[in-house]
């Protein structure tokens, strides 16, 4: 079989070796130098330079591809997934753009494709679990805190990016939506800051963003429906601060006779101090609580994982943790063990047992190991 991963950045070049171990892969990418990469870690691996902005060629350049991997970034991501829809590709997914993915449904059933979205680590695994669990028992609470954070803290962020500074400045910056007492609320990305502390790592702050998507209208007989990040401590005040002066504003500017936005400045100063190098060791920290009553007993669910970089394979633990969940969800597609059609955001293939067991052993072959207390 043959898969086109659309995407050769960190996470996109772990996918495509991780399936190219069965499967014939190709990897686009309008950046050379990340084809280049990818291509000296796995000469299998065959690659094309491609503008995958150029949504009208996507029926000729796909239509000899039996799936399509998506992860280019988020601002294109939708578009993306639409085109790849037109041209009739079954999808597995993790661009993480704003858009509602669901309102692509009809056009997917009327293509007869399958399409798994938003399956990478979270959201994907955490949606996973609250599918499985909300069809075993009557969940009124959801909480998850997740964070991806480098192993050596260099003040002063203390962070480092598996992905484009401006996905992770979108992600500070949208308005996060959260379920509280049943109902929709909205607050500031950045709010809400908590203090948590988590074995081997130590504490951690959580604040609020927008990562629940889905599952807010998938799961709406749930009365609380929480996601905050995790970074180190003292993080969150530096982004409050260049947020409130300015620093993320897209509208341009004139410096010296040249326009230009201050958030493509501060992502382009950003970039050399987020990015994360070849081979920088960085971590993984996740929990996923669910409170609910189960056969008339109140009932606690709690996964949690802490996956660290791979000194063996190279590669990272975002890239691990993200881009092998939504490889495990392309064997389910490619094996034919989730079959239905239209757009499905991963609460919706969590509910089905096998489905789920089968993404939690794809994963732990490959030593990402979640943890599971009742």
């Amino acid at each position: 079989m043959k898969i086109a991963v659309l995407g050769a950045g960190m996470v996109g070049s772990a996918m495509a070796i991780d399936l190219s171990h069965e499967y014939q892969v190709t990897s686009f990418d309008k950046n050379v130098e990340n084809l280049r990469l990818l291509q000296a870690k796995n000469g299998a691996i065959m690659t094309q330079e491609t503008d995958l902005s150029d949504f009208s060629q996507y029926g000729k350049i796909f239509a000899d591809f039996d799936l399509l991997i998506t992860a280019v970034p988020g601002f294109m991501g939708y578009n993306v997934l639409k085109a790849a829809i037109e041209a009739g590709k079954n999808i597995a997914d993790i661009s993480f753009f704003p858009e509602n993915a669901l309102e692509l449904d009809a056009l997917a059933k009327e293509k007869n494709v399958t399409v798994i979205t938003d399956i990478g680590v979270a959201p994907g695994m955490s949606n996973l679990i609250l599918g499985k669990y909300n069809k075993e028992m009557e969940v009124s609470l959801f909480e998850c805190y997740v964070g991806g954070l480098p192993k050596t803290r260099r003040k002063p962020f203390e962070y480092k990016a598996p992905f484009s500074p401006v996905d992770v400045i979108e992600e500070y910056t949208r308005p996060a939506r959260l379920k509280e007492n049943g109902v929709i609320v909205i607050k500031p990305a950045l709010s809400e800051r908590e203090y948590m502390d988590f074995h081997d790592i130590g504490t951690l702050e959580a604040f609020n963003t927008d990562g629940l998507r889905s599952i807010l209208f998938t799961m709406e007989h749930i009365p609380t429906l929480k996601e905050k990040t995790l970074r180190y401590p003292g993080h969150i005040d530096l982004i409050i601060a260049l947020k409130q002066s300015g620093f993320f504003n897209t509208e341009k500017i004139q410096i010296d006779g040249h326009a230009i936005s201050p958030l493509a400045f501060s992502s382009k100063i950003l970039f050399n101090d987020w990015k994360l190098g070849a081979e920088e060791e960085e971590l993984t920290i996740m929990k996923v609580f669910i409170h609910g009553n189960k056969k008339g007993q109140p009932t606690d669910v709690l996964y949690t994982l802490l996956d660290r970089y791979d000194n063996t394979t190279k590669t990272s633990s975002m890239a691990r943790t993200t881009g092998y969940t939504c490889t495990a969800a392309a064997n389910l597609i490619l094996k034919n063990k989730f079959i239905q059609k239209g757009v499905f955001p991963p609460e919706l293939v969590g509910n089905d047992d096998s489905c789920f067991e089968f993404i939690l052993q794809y994963l732990k072959e490959r030593n990402v190991l979640w943890k599971k207390e009742i």
